[in-house]
């Protein structure tokens, strides 16, 4: 919740500045509208980067170290490295295939003799 505090003054504290650079830009009369546009924009950009440098909080290390195992028991398993190894069974020859993509013969019948 504190985080949530400090977060919504940080946005007004950039907010009045961007509004006072603006105001301190205009009001100044030695500069054109193009200047002033630019400079409130680079004050906006310059604002929004420190506004947003903080925004997300660190997590404790034991909350990452809680996840990456929680992923890792849900992973399937990867297939073996060494279908070979001592005491795994040798993987098997491929039987014959399914029905369905069999090529069926077909059957000549010879010509009748008259």
């Amino acid at each position: 919740m504190l985080y949530r505090t400090v977060s919504t003054w940080r946005m007004y504290l950039v907010s009045l500045l961007l509004l006072a650079a603006g105001a301190l830009l205009a009001y100044t009369g030695a500069n054109s509208g193009f200047v002033v546009v630019a400079a409130t924009a680079a004050v906006a950009a310059l604002s929004l980067l420190l506004a947003c440098s903080d925004a997300a909080p660190g997590l404790a290390p034991g909350r990452v170290r809680t996840a990456i195992r929680d992923r890792e028991r849900r992973t399937a398993f990867l297939p073996q490295r060494d279908p070979d190894a001592a005491g795994r069974p040798r993987p098997r020859a491929p039987g014959h295939p399914p029905r369905t993509t069999t090529r069926v013969p077909r059957i000549r019948i010879p010509a009748a003799v008259s």
